[in-house]
């Protein structure tokens, strides 16, 4: 085979080889590089420069940010960035002044973990990750402004990170202007008297410590006794995503318990409508703009207090979406995390008490503090399950129903979170699946208020119908629907002072604190008396200290009464400081928290647009022209952002939170952070498995007659995701290296839709190998290298195959349809193929065009060995000229007396005269009018004939 190859590169010394292919791309990269081809020019600013090319429409084009792993990029990993490349090509082409970049998501756990286990600096090993990326991107060709890019770990970028924490712990939410403003203001309404401060009293009566609790009652950022995962194996807080099912740690399989830690958080909830409203104006799919919605969660209902039996200063306060149950409502249940439940508890059990409400203990407290520990161990995902067995344990205490006066039990109930609603519920068993459940295993009341249908028994009815059950001796519901009975009671409610008409929503605000050393520090410092203190934007970045040991300090995994130590806390010298803020010198601790990896990603397309800027978080001018409302954008953002659909929720959600708080003090004129989103699909591929069910590389894999054998034994296939520990990643070096970039970029762009996951394989990647290397062929003489176009006009047909081509692959380019351009582009360059002859100059040099966003390297070798000294890069893309593009033909349909009798092939610039002549003297016409006489010919050229016979 070897002497084979040997002959006929012998044959053919310039065919176009993975060789070549390798030769041309370095060399094109160099230069491109060298030149600063990609370099998109701010309006002004230290990125200014060809003012003609700034005054161009705008695009900016944008990636996910990626995280640069230890493991390298396999071929799934780059399709987004290939498609975002292709895209922003095509509109430099048509006259766009394009941004296009990449950054890198540095900071995170990944790095820490390696960190923990190899004593490597996780900053040492992160930037050799990046180094690393940043070859293999480059040798994909990738046209990125490379002086914008940055990674989040820079203390120059984080500084930035830390500042927009400081503005948003600087603001509160002023319900009334519906916006953030600065705190100061609040602060000033306080001292003046115009809003009254919580719990009365004047403002300047309160000590420092008292106004820091007050203001963190209203602050954008703020920090609380939050409940979180607490995994003592891992010494760590876990997110809930690295929580399992079943309520053990992701890494590790350690118990994780519910704890209660002083945690900043980030009060999103004060955007939620405006999170809601917004979304209608973006370009997003559906699907995404649905997963935000339930995860913000809008439902309207009513807030009511229900009294505590013996005790007149408690109050149980519920939110319920169906006040019109209340007559039903035979218990409460209470979050085991509830903050009321050690005050209600009693000394001692009521008298009568059922056993089965006890759980076996001698006293209440004891009831409920086992009851508490065995609900720590479980997962919010397990605590929700449908249809599990359902566990509680009474308070002791009962709660007073407010239209009925009766005395309801109180329990506490793992099915019941504090992340929704009050953490407390008004449990109406008739009306409700979880509380009859609950009801059943407990023996206690069922009643129902809405009617059901006859005969249904023995389960919740939840649809519609008739209240019932539902009066008392100032107010009946009975017999009204659903909507009126919710109206009457809330109205009912209100005017007896225990509760109002509101609105609730599903979203909790953002956990924002990290028991971990490789984030971003908080510029915060704490005084003697806990008061937390911004620091002074001179004082930024504040970077992380050295630490001896990047490991969490671990515990017994069972014993969920321990407390974190960070990372941080251990540099003595770090932690406690010696500042002055503006009032004299003092002392100070740090917040040894960091922040979580989602911040440095909340705002990195701002960074894009003015990465140098060391005064500023953005320079107005050049965000204005990049993310400004334009028409059609009316909340500005950027032009097109591209990545995949697992990150729906958080992280979108999180940059357009920010995006909205820089927007109300005025830092940015955009109020959302991308205009259009489109998510990618994957790329999958078969793994294998041996009888261990162990992965084996599935490159060595064989198939024989439908099975599959690696070594000789039999293996299992399945089908998913590709990844090093399924042995069945393949890396853009081995492709690039076996048949050049350009193919796998054509490849990947053809396999299908890009929005659609699709399978890789490897044999069929040279399929686009042959395109280019006919492609090449159609110019270049295989033998010589010389460059065989004639100056010679096309014939006509070419002009067709062109023109067509020209047009179709311009509407798939903007529409993000590569895998039809593509096709497109191998029809023309087929049909030249098989034309025979020297192909002319101009369309050579247009099919060279058109190919250029799509694969750029040959594009450019050969758009320079057609005589041309500037950069295919920034060339006009092809018009295509209309007269061309139409159909050579189009059928005409005859018709008489509304029946069709004969269908013509026709030029579509035929005349009606001529139309009419041809039609009438069409032998299946002449036949089928018989000599009959002719009273009127409708003609609508070029498709439609109608006779009227006489």
């Amino acid at each position: 085979m070897s002497e084979m190859n040997s002959a006929a590169e012998a044959a053919a010394p310039h065919r176009y080889t993975a060789a070549m292919a390798a030769d041309i791309e370095a060399r094109w990269q160099d230069t491109w590089e060298a030149e600063g081809t990609y370099e998109a020019p701010n309006p002004s600013g230290d990125l200014a420069g060809d003012a003609a090319v700034a005054a161009r429409p705008k695009k900016f084009v944008m990636d996910m940010f990626p995280y640069p792993s230890g493991a390298g990029l396999h071929v799934g990993h780059p399709l987004g960035y290939i498609a975002t490349d292709v895209f922003a090509r095509h509109q430099r082409m048509t006259g766009h002044n394009v941004l296009h970049t990449l950054g890198f998501d540095a900071f995170g756990l990944p790095a820490e973990q390696y960190a923990v286990q190899t004593g490597t600096h996780p900053r040492v090993s992160t930037e050799a990750n990046i180094k690393n990326m940043q070859r293999q991107l480059r040798r994909l060709g990738l046209g990125h402004d490379t002086r914008r890019s940055f990674a989040t770990i820079d203390p120059d970028y984080y500084k930035w990170t830390q500042w927009i924490f400081l503005q948003i712990f600087n603001s509160w939410y002023d319900d009334n202007a519906q916006q953030a403003r600065p705190i100061e203001e609040l602060v000033a309404q306080f001292e003046s008297g115009e809003r009254e401060v919580p719990g009365g009293g004047a403002w300047s009566a309160l000590s420092a410590v008292e106004r820091a609790e007050v203001l963190g009652q209203y602050r954008l950022a703020y920090a609380s006794d939050a409940p979180v995962n607490w995994c003592p194996g891992l010494g760590t807080v876990l997110a809930n995503e690295e929580v399992t099912a079943d309520g053990r740690s992701e890494r590790g399989n350690f118990p994780v318990f519910k704890a209660k830690l002083r945690q900043w958080n980030m009060r999103i909830t004060a955007y939620a409508d405006r999170l809601l409203d917004d979304l209608d104006a973006l370009d997003w799919p559906e699907a995404i703009k649905l997963q935000q919605r339930n995860w913000i969660g809008r439902s309207e209902g009513a807030r009511l207090d229900f009294a505590v039996d013996g005790d007149d200063s408690a109050r149980i306060t519920v939110f319920t979406t169906r006040p019109d149950t209340l007559f039903g409502a035979t218990y409460m249940v209470l979050a085991p995390e509830h903050g009321l439940i050690d005050s209600i508890v009693p000394a001692e059990w009521p008298e009568g008490v059922k056993k089965a409400w006890t759980g076996g203990a001698a006293t209440p407290a004891e009831a409920v503090a086992a009851y508490r520990k065995q609900a720590q161990t479980k997962s919010d995902v397990e605590r929700q399950t449908e249809h599990k067995d359902k566990t509680g344990v009474f308070t002791g205490a009962y709660a007073l129903n407010p239209v009925t006066g009766k005395r309801i039990p109180v329990f506490v109930a793992d099915y019941v979170l504090m992340g929704y609603g009050t953490g407390a519920i008004m449990a109406v068993p008739g009306q409700d699946e979880r509380d009859w459940e609950f009801a059943e295993a407990f023996e206690l009341p069922i009643i129902r208020t809405v009617q059901p249908p006859e005969g249904w028994e023995g389960e919740a009815f939840t649809g519609q119908g008739p209240a019932i059950n539902s009066s008392n001796d100032e107010i009946s519901l009975d017999g009204l629907g659903v909507a009126e009975a919710k109206a009457k009671i809330t109205e009912w409610l209100v005017a007896k002072g225990i509760g109002e008409a509101t609105i609730n929503f599903r979203l909790r605000d953002w956990l924002f604190s990290r028991q971990r050393y490789w984030g971003e520090p908080f510029p915060i410092v704490y005084d003697e008396d806990g008061v937390a203190h911004a620091l002074p934007e001179s004082m930024l970045p504040l970077e992380l200290p050295e630490v001896d040991d990047y490991s969490p300090r671990t515990f017994d995994p069972d014993d969920a009464d321990t407390q974190p130590e960070t990372p941080l806390s251990r540099n003595e010298d770090w932690v406690n400081v010696e500042l002055d803020l503006g009032d004299g010198v003092k002392r100070y601790r740090r917040e040894t928290n960091t922040m979580p990896n989602w911040a440095g990603s909340c705002w990195y397309e701002l960074r894009y647009l003015d990465p140098h800027n060391t005064e500023k978080l953005v320079d107005p001018a050049i965000e204005q022209y990049w993310m400004g409302p334009r028409e059609g954008q009316p909340h500005g953002g950027v032009d097109l952002y591209v990545g995949g659909a697992e990150h729906a929720v958080l992280h979108l959600l999180y940059a357009r939170f920010w995006s909205k708080v820089l927007f109300d003090l005025g830092h940015v004129s955009s109020a959302e952070p991308f205009h259009k989103l489109f998510n990618q699909g994957m790329i999958q591929a078969y793994a294998f498995t041996d009888s261990r069910g162990v992965y084996v590389p599935a490159a060595e894999v064989e198939e024989q007659d439908g099975k599959f054998f690696h070594n000789g034994r039999p293996v299992k296939r399945e089908y998913g995701k590709m990844g090093k520990s399924l042995k069945n990643a393949v890396t853009p070096d081995e492709m690039s290296a076996e048949y050049g970039a350009d193919t796998l970029r054509l490849y990947e762009m053809a396999m299908g839709p890009l929005d659609v996951s699709r399978p890789w394989d490897t044999r069929a990647v040279v399929g686009q190998y042959r395109l280019l290397q006919r492609l090449w062929r159609n110019i270049v003489d295989e033998s010589t290298g010389e460059v065989t176009v004639v100056d010679a006009e096309p014939d006509e047909d070419t002009l067709r195959a062109l023109h067509k081509a020209i047009d179709g692959v311009g509407q798939d380019m903007a529409g993000m349809r590569f895998n039809t351009a593509i096709a497109k582009v191998t029809e023309l360059n087929n049909h030249l193929t098989k034309s025979g002859g020297a192909v002319s100059r101009s369309v050579a040099e247009k099919l060279v065009l058109l190919v250029a966003p799509l694969a750029p390297h040959i594009a450019e070798e050969l758009w320079h060995k057609l005589g041309h000294a500037d950069s295919v890069v920034h060339q006009d893309f092809p018009v295509a000229d209309p007269a061309y593009v139409v159909d050579e033909s189009v059928t005409c349909v005859v018709q008489i007396k509304g029946k069709v009798k004969a269908r013509l092939e026709v030029s579509p610039s035929i005349s009606d005269e001529e139309l009419e002549a041809l039609a009438l003297g069409d032998e299946s016409v002449v036949a089928a009018l018989g000599g009959a006489g002719i009273r009127k010919v409708i003609v609508r050229a070029p498709k439609l004939v109608n006779i009227v016979p006489a």
